[in-house]
């Protein structure tokens, strides 16, 4: 289906023609009428299908109908990390180049008085991190009192990182009459739970089934020792001529480490990780889209809201401790219909880690021993019944709770229970600390070993 079908203005569709699209997506052919007639959407898709697309028009076609507002903002959409806000934002400002609306970025990590000054400007559209838009509720630097428009994008990363209280504190200032729309990546009980107390009567879009990898990803396991994963990686970037490889690792450590180790050996690295100011982490993505940087290491937080295009190679320098992570890892690559490739490289230890993700995809990933790489312990079946061991979890800084993340982000549950993972960051998690820190849930940190996802096997 062609956008100009879909009933958006000629400055709309101008916009879009600017960014070199014309045919929608099934997400964006689903969600685009549904919000525009004003209903409530609670929708799963996966990263790299157009979702964002999916509600910024329909949003500034809304905006469109009614015109400019003047002071208070109309919109505000809620995103877990600052690296999602400002993608977000991004799409904002180019699908509405041609219209008159204002809008910004609040998030962690910088100053907040420019934000303040934005603010005072008057704005249409916020996209905000719930732990810096609650510190402006504190200041009274924000008027949220016309909401009419509220979004939630990445909506179960938000809960996993904890941010559920600080949500409901910025709900209750909302105006009771408004539009919700629920973006998520995966549908838990938890988020189906959330949606049902905060939507009404919401329409469901589900493009493509939960926990599924896109279509184009071409994924591959290299089983090796654990002491002989960097001289793998090395060999492998160099063999292939890899000229853009996104690298994930656990721990904010690892990633420094593997960088460094990475350019010794003569291949260009960063890291990034939620440690980094946000200059640092601004400043090496920017290289590495512009080929100055080969490979960029980063932890889970780059999984969501990092969007780079064409992006030809994804490694599991370790694979991560929750299963669905393997999905939004692996889907920085072959977006928007392009071809990519997703490599893990497994030791012993983490063969129930790799059983857990084949038990949750439904597939078995191909295995491939490499000459001269081949690891000295290695089962090819999972004992019935069970994943496996997990690797051990002794640095505090790998300590996950269900769905917290390598970054330190703990996850409370949706009801603000004890925190199973370690100390959250109110402005964003490892993604997006900020000035002010809180922990991601009401207790202590102490919970190591995952449970099972409802969703899998």
């Amino acid at each position: 289906m062609l956008f100009k079908e879909l009933g958006l203005s000629a400055e709309l569709l101008r916009a879009i023609d600017a960014q070199g699209y014309s045919e929608a997506t099934p997400i964006q052919q689903q969600a685009i009428p549904l919000v525009m007639e004003g209903r409530d959407v609670l929708a799963g898709a996966q990263t790299g299908t157009g979702k964002t697309a999916g509600f910024t028009l329909p949003i500034l076609a809304r905006l469109q109908a009614s015109g400019p507002s003047g002071q208070i903002p109309r919109v505000l959409i809620l995103t877990p990390t600052r690296e999602l806000a400002a993608q977000v934002a991004k799409s904002v400002q180019d699908y509405g180049q041609h219209l008159p609306f204002r809008s910004t970025t609040i998030f962690g990590g910088v100053s907040i008085r420019p934000q303040i000054t934005k603010l005072r400007q008057g704005l249409d559209v916020i996209v905000a991190t719930p732990g810096r838009l609650l510190d402006h509720m504190q200041q009274g630097t924000v008027d949220l009192s016309e909401i009419d428009i509220l979004v939630l994008d990445e909506a179960d990363r938000m809960l996993d990182m904890g941010f559920i209280r600080d949500m409901r504190k910025i709900f209750k200032v909302l105006p009771k009459e408004r539009q919700t729309l629920l973006f998520s990546a995966t549908f838990s009980k938890e988020i189906r739970q959330f949606a049902a107390d905060l939507l009404s009567n919401p329409a469901e879009v589900q493009v493509t089934p939960q926990n599924t990898t896109a279509e184009k990803v071409s994924q591959v396991v290299f089983p090796v020792d654990k002491a002989r994963k960097r001289e793998l990686l090395s060999h492998s970037i160099g063999k292939g001529n890899w000229q853009q490889v996104l690298v994930f690792t656990r721990t904010k450590r690892g990633a420094n480490k593997l960088a460094e180790q990475l350019t010794k050996d003569g291949i260009h690295s960063a890291a990034i990780h939620g440690n980094k100011s946000q200059g640092a982490r601004t400043k090496a993505l920017a290289q590495f889209k512009d080929g100055k940087v080969r490979v960029l290491v980063a932890t889970d937080i780059a999984a969501r809201g990092l969007d780079i295009n064409k992006l030809p190679h994804v490694v599991n320098y370790e694979l991560p401790n929750v299963p669905e992570d393997y999905v939004h890892r692996i889907g920085r690559t072959a977006r928007a219909g392009q071809e990519g490739t997703a490599v893990s490289l497994v030791s012993h230890d983490e063969q129930g880690l790799l059983w857990d993700i084949e038990r949750l995809l439904k597939t078995e990933i191909p295995k491939e021993v490499l000459e001269g790489y081949e690891p000295q312990h290695w089962s090819d079946k999972p004992p019935s019944g069970r994943g496996g061991s997990r690797p051990s979890q002794k640095s505090p800084s790998n300590g996950r709770g269900r769905s917290g993340n390598a970054n330190g982000s703990g996850s409370g549950k949706p009801g603000g229970g004890r925190n199973r993972g370690g100390k959250g960051n109110r402005n964003g998690g490892g993604a997006n600390s900020g000035n002010s820190q809180a922990k991601a849930g009401a207790g202590k940190g102490r919970g190591r070993r995952r449970r099972a996802p409802a969703t899998a096997g």
